[in-house]
C-alpha cells in the first residue's frame, strides 16, 4: 500500500487535507521507550501552517492526540496511533478545480487514476497536509535515535538562486544540527536567510512561487547500517523523502557534482584518527558506500519544485467540456514550501534510519 512505509518500524498514514482528521499508526517501536509528547509537539510546530509570514494563511495547530501505544509516557509494545484534527478547512476554495486541473499538480493524474472519485479539496491525500503525521512519526523516531547516539538536523540550503552555507561534510556536530533546527528560519547564515525571506515576499506579491533545496545531515550512524542493492541506505532514505509532496530530486554527498570530478578528486581517503577510529579526509560519498553507512556524517540534499498553486492566470483544460481553458487559482497556498519542509525532511530521515537500525 502506498501509505505504508518500513520493514521493522512500520508507519501507516491516513486522512486527506479536508477530511475530519489525519493521522499515523506506528508499529514495531521498541517497548519501554520514553516519548516526550511536548517535544514532539514543538517539532510539529515547525511545520504547522499559518504561523509564519511566508506560509499559507491556513491556520492549524497540528495538535496530535495519541489514541494508543503509550503507557505512562512510554511505548508499551502496541502500535502507536496519533490523530490530528483538521480545523481550518475551506472546501469552497477548490470548487473551480473539480473540472479544471491545476498545472503541475496531481489533480489530473488523480482524476484519471481514481475515475473522478478523488477528494480534490486541498489536494486530498496528495496534499502537503499529510506531512503533519509524517512529522509526528519522525519526532518519535528522533527521540529513540538520540538514545542510540544518532542526531539529525537540516537547513534551507537554497531558495531560488540564493544559497546558504553548507554543513561541513567532515566536522559537522550535534551542536550545529541542534542550533539550526531551533531557528525560526532554518539557515546557517542569518543574513542570507533574510535575503531569502525578502525574495519570497517579492515573488508572493507577483502571484508566483519559489522552490529550493534542503540539506539534511545525520551524525552517529554506525558503520554497517544499510544493505547493498535494492535495500541500500540511499534507496530507503530517498524513498521516504519522495513521500513529501513537491520533492523532485535527492542526492547524497557531492551527488551530481561528483560526475564532473576525476577519481583522484572524488575519492575519500581513509585514515585512523587519534582515537583509532577509521575516518575519511573528505566526504564526497556523503556517509554512504555501497548502500552502507561508512560512519562519516550522512548528508542528503532534497530539491523541491515551486508551489504549483499560484494566483497567476495559467492555461489548463476543462475535463467535462474537453476544451482548453484558463485558471486563476484561489485559496491559501505557500509561496514557498521549503521553510516548512525542513522538519519533514528530518522526519523522513529519522523514520528510515530507525527502521534500519532496530
Amino acid at each position: 500500500m502506498s501509505f505504508n512505509f518500513g520493514e521493522n518500524i512500520k508507519i501507516s498514514l491516513f486522512g486527506q487535507s479536508h477530511s475530519e482528521a489525519i493521522g499515523v499508526v506506528i508499529d514495531g517501536l521498541p517497548p519501554g521507550e520514553e516519548i516526550d509528547l511536548e517535544r514532539v509537539q514543538r517539532f510539529m510546530a515547525r511545520r504547522a501552517p499559518g504561523n509564519k509570514v511566508f506560509s499559507t494563511a491556513r491556520r492549524e495547530t497540528d495538535e496530535a492526540k495519541v489514541i494508543c501505544g503509550l503507557l505512562e509516557g512510554k511505548t508499551c509494545g502496541s502500535p502507536l496511533c496519533a490523530v490530528i484534527k483538521n480545523t481550518d478547512c475551506k472546501p469552497g476554495d477548490y470548487a473551480a478545480i473539480l473540472d479544471v486541473p491545476r498545472p503541475s499538480h496531481a489533480d489530473y493524474c488523480a482524476h484519471i487514476k481514481y475515475k473522478g472519485a478523488n477528494d480534490i479539496r486541498g489536494g486530498g491525500h496528495f496534499s502537503g497536509r499529510l506531512t503533519a503525521p509524517i512529522c509526528f512519526a519522525g519526532a518519535v523516531c528522533l527521540q529513540i535515535l538520540e538514545r542510540l547516539g544518532v542526531f539529525i538536523g537540516a537547513h534551507i540550503q537554497s531558495i531560488g538562486e540564493i544559497e546558504d552555507r553548507r554543513f561541513d561534510p567532515v566536522t559537522v556536530d550535534a551542536t550545529q544540527l541542534t542550533t539550526v533546527t531551533k531557528k525560526a528560519f532554518a539557515v546557517l547564515d542569518d543574513e542570507l536567510g533574510q535575503h531569502m525571506v525578502d525574495l519570497i515576499e517579492m515573488v508572493k506579491g507577483q502571484s508566483d512561487s519559489l522552490g529550493g533545496v534542503i540539506e539534511c545531515c545525520a551524525i552517529g550512524v554506525p558503520v554497517g547500517v544499510g544493505e547493498p542493492m535494492f535495500s541500500g541506505l540511499e534507496n530507503r532514505l530517498a524513498a521516504a523523502a519522495f513521500a513529501i509532496p513537491a520533492v523532485k530530486g535527492v542526492e547524497f554527498g557531492a551527488g551530481f557534482a561528483s560526475a564532473k570530478l576525476r577519481g583522484s578528486q572524488n575519492n575519500d581517503e581513509f585514515y585512523y584518527d587519534h582515537k583509532g577510529q577509521v575516518k575519511t579526509k573528505t566526504n564526497h560519498h556523503g556517509g554512504i558506500l555501497g548502500g552502507i553507512a561508512s560512519g562519516m556524517p550522512l548528508l542528503m540534499n532534497v530539491a523541491f519544485k515551486p508551489t504549483p498553486s499560484i494566483a497567476m492566470q495559467q492555461n489548463s483544460i476543462s475535463l467535462s467540456k474537453k476544451t482548453n481553458t484558463t485558471i486563476s487559482i484561489k485559496g491559501r497556498h505557500d509561496p514557498c514550501i521549503v521553510p516548512r519542509a525542513v522538519p519533514c525532511v528530518e522526519a523522513t530521515m529519522a523514520i528510515s534510519l530507525l527502521d534500519l537500525m532496530v
